[in-house]
């Protein structure tokens, strides 16, 4: 096996050996992940899980990195999952979580030499703000008891695709430069030509091997697709790619009309809706 923390340049031989390199390999956070935790840490009476979880949940890779040392860290005694982060952080505590997560490797360092490819995730994770953002207020007008749950799932909807970013950006380059050279080219095809398998195997693959709350890979597998939740995420996710660029996208009507069906709403009242969300 290659080492994990060197940037992988050529495919890895199956579905197997990309999730063992990914679950072998340090988890970059965001610079900005990295200070303010140091912050905190330099005046840890003062915060509490409430704080520390509004911070982590502005990063995908930080949280990712959280719910999977929890999981896999998970006291015996434990006969549920905790979730989300912030009850993952009040089950942890606050000196345990600073004693496990010490100063972060970020992503902006691992990227340093390779602009493109730092743009490259950083786009990925304004898309996943984005729907996660979607999601939420999908679930709360739904009244739904695991709108956090939903918020957490939709932001973790793409963390395969950070990770490539962070640990095969050249892979990852290729990739984009194939699609902008013909907008035709489905994800999944490509994926699987150049990678060899397909990114939400892999991220499935991952979320199983992080043994990850059972609910969140749950709402993130497609194979779920009739439940509401699920609807809820994949449709936030959707919403969020086609309106990246503006709302002139000629897939957006449909998921509008996805949208109304979700909600009972109107065609018109959907569009207002999601309108006012973005803004």
């Amino acid at each position: 096996m290659p080492d994990p923390n060197e940037p992988l340049t050529r495919p890895l031989p199956d579905l197997g050996a990309w999730t063992e390199h990914f679950r072998r390999a340090e988890i970059p956070v965001l610079a900005q992940t990295a200070e303010a935790i140091e912050a905190m840490r330099a005046n840890e009476d003062a915060v509490d899980a409430n704080a520390i979880g509004e911070m982590v949940a502005h990063d995908p890779l930080m949280t990712l990195k959280v719910l999977a040392y929890a999981a896999t860290h998970r006291p015996a005694r434990m006969v549920t999952d905790t979730e989300t982060v912030t009850a993952t952080l009040v089950m942890m505590g606050i000196t345990p979580f600073f004693r496990a997560f010490g100063p972060q490797p970020s992503a902006e360092q691992r990227l340093a030499a390779q602009p493109e490819a730092l743009d490259g995730l950083h786009e990925v994770m304004r898309r996943a703000h984005r729907g996660a953002t979607f999601a939420l207020a999908f679930a709360v007008h739904r009244m739904d008891p695991d709108a956090p749950l939903i918020h957490e799932a939709a932001l973790l909807h793409d963390f395969a695709e950070m990770l490539l970013w962070c640990h095969a950006p050249a892979l990852a380059l290729r990739m984009r430069a194939a699609q902008r050279a013909d907008a035709a080219l489905r994800s999944a095809a490509v994926q699987r030509e150049m990678l060899g398998i397909v990114l939400n195997e892999l991220q499935q693959a991952l979320m199983k091997a992080w043994r990850l709350p059972e609910m969140l890979r749950r709402i993130s597998d497609g194979r779920h697709a009739e439940q509401p939740a699920v609807r809820n995420v994949r449709l936030a996710v959707r919403l969020a790619r086609h309106s990246a660029a503006g709302w002139d996208n000629a897939a957006l009507p449909d998921d509008v009309a996805d949208v109304a069906a979700l909600l009972n709403l109107s065609h018109a009242a959907a569009f207002q809706l999601v309108r006012s969300i973005e803004t």
